[in-house]
């Protein structure tokens, strides 16, 4: 194992580590709806369906997740390119589904 130290020191010499976020979907939203990581970094999104069967797709990293109700789905990706990217439900979760998006900011 690491020491704290250890960790800070690595994260000053551009060693990557998970950036981990907890994501609840939840009829129409996505909690928090807008998620920062940094160019490189591996990504972790632990998501939770909270009352209905919901998905996460994220074309730009070609992310397409099924996440039943009541379960809760890891979702890993690199974040290997910088910008701003829209990610939405792909599971009809009701009449305001269309409305279920969420960004994902990729920082140099």
């Amino acid at each position: 194992t690491r020491t704290v130290a250890q960790v800070a020191k690595d994260a000053g010499t551009g060693v990557q580590g998970v950036h981990e976020i907890r994501v609840t979907l939840r009829k129409y939203e996505f909690t928090p709806r807008l998620l920062r990581v940094r160019k490189g970094e591996q990504v972790k999104l632990v998501m939770a369906a909270a009352d209905h069967d919901h998905g996460f797709k994220l074309d730009d990293f070609n992310i397409n997740q099924k996440i039943p109700n009541g379960t809760t789905v890891v979702v890993r990706f690199t974040a290997n390119k910088a910008g701003t990217f829209q990610f939405r439900c792909s599971s009809v979760c009701g009449l305001g589904h269309r409305n279920m998006k969420g960004t994902l900011v990729v920082e140099e």
